[in-house]
């Protein structure tokens, strides 16, 4: 069994992929029907979609440590603010939970994305 895709509830489901495929390191090839879809890889889309009254969310994601600089450079060279844990996500720090890496942010809509690279 694998999560095939899941929708996200966005302010604006364009601006919302854009920044999460920017941040994320991965392509945004604009809206396909309803949704605003970014490939995360083979099994998974995270389909944005438009709402106006939603609550926020957290997305987790297990990567590469070469994933994570990648990433990481990308949220400090935005200015995004970012943290070490979920209730920590804008102390400007990173953790090393399990001998890895990890992090927490707020994309544009509020939902907590987190990157990790031990589970």
């Amino acid at each position: 069994m694998e999560l095939n895709h899941t929708i996200v509830p966005t302010r604006d489901k364009e601006a919302s992929a854009r920044f999460f495929a920017k941040i994320m390191g991965l392509e945004y090839r604009g809206a396909a029907g309803h949704f605003a879809p970014v490939q995360v890889n083979e099994a998974l889309t995270m389909d944005f979609d438009n709402a106006t009254d939603f609550q926020s969310h957290h997305y987790a994601f297990k990567v590469s440590d070469v994933e994570f600089d990648g990433i990481f450079s990308r949220i400090e060279a935005d200015g995004v603010v970012y943290g070490s844990g979920p209730f920590s996500w804008n102390d400007g720090k990173i953790n090393t939970r399990h001998g890895g890496r990890g992090f927490y942010w707020r994309d544009i809509d509020g939902h907590l994305m987190e990157v990790l690279t031990r589970g």
